[in-house]
């Protein structure tokens, strides 16, 4: 049998159902070069490359229309895995950290420092958090009395910690463990002295960290688990970014309607000559 001459009947075959099924076979080997190409990036492999943000606790004061450039619901970031703590660097303060250092490499999402996606106390029963490292908390506890380190804030063995921008006023939180002190570019407090999750952040629990972005195509993710699940996150989906996917996907339905016109007139031009 003369395998590549079958190969080049079936592809150039004017048959309909042939041609059904090879439209069906390169559609799917396209979706799976593009899931290659993420799987390759992210190093996250047969796993969910990306996410679709469902909340506004990243979103920025005076952002562009489209808001484009943060982090915002009905956006979709990729998940790049995540295996040691040198992978990761942590927002700061004048201390250390990515704003310490003003390395432009290290800045995401409109401000400094890595932004990670985690499991709340490595639960996988809950919504995963989409927040920025703030700092890393070293807590000691010995004979009844417990310290904190947070080199990034100049904070050595203190037992109160005092970081107004981080909600901290001579706090003495309970915290158990070292880890990362996490929290929402629009949030006041961090994810450790609220609900979020009341521990730090353990390196283990973290899913990845955000890179790039693609603007309000996750609210069509959000639209479907709304529907499954009851919920009603596309609420929190900004106008601006609505009326900017709507523009997308007008444009997207439009480039095959003008080809086809485009086609059409022209065989009509030649049949008419």
């Amino acid at each position: 049998m003369d395998i590549p001459k079958k190969i080049l009947q079936f592809w150039r075959s004017d048959n309909e159902k042939i041609s059904l099924l090879r439209d069906i076979i390169v559609a799917l080997l396209a979706v799976l070069l593009v899931l290659m190409i993420l799987w390759t990036y992210t190093g996250q492999w047969f796993a969910a490359p990306m996410v679709a943000i469902e909340s506004g606790s990243m979103e920025h004061n005076e952002e562009p229309f489209g808001r484009y450039g943060t982090i915002n619901a009905g956006d979709m970031v990729l998940v790049v895995n995540v295996n040691t703590y040198a992978d990761l660097i942590v927002h700061g303060g004048d201390f250390g950290g990515a704003q310490a250092i003003g390395d432009p490499n290290n800045f995401y999402y409109g401000d400094w420092g890595d932004v990670v996606i985690y499991k709340p106390l490595g639960r996988d029963d809950v919504s995963q958090i989409i927040h920025r490292l703030m700092c890393w908390v070293e807590v000691n506890s010995q004979g009844g009395q417990t310290t904190y380190t947070i080199q990034e804030y100049g904070i050595i063995n203190d037992t109160s910690i005092s970081i107004p921008e981080l909600g901290l006023r001579n706090s003495k939180p309970s915290w158990t463990h070292s880890g990362y002190l996490t929290k929402g570019d629009n949030n006041n407090v961090i994810d450790q002295i609220s609900d979020i999750c009341p521990q730090p952040v353990k390196l283990g629990w973290i899913s990845g960290k955000a890179r790039l972005e693609i603007p309000w195509l996750g609210t069509i993710n959000l639209l479907f688990e709304d529907l499954l699940n009851g919920k009603n996150t596309v609420q929190n989906v900004h106008q601006d970014c609505l009326i900017s996917l709507a523009i997308f996907i007008a444009i997207l339905v439009s480039i095959p309607i003008i080809l086809d016109l485009r086609d059409y007139f022209r065989d009509r031009k030649e049949k008419e000559i």
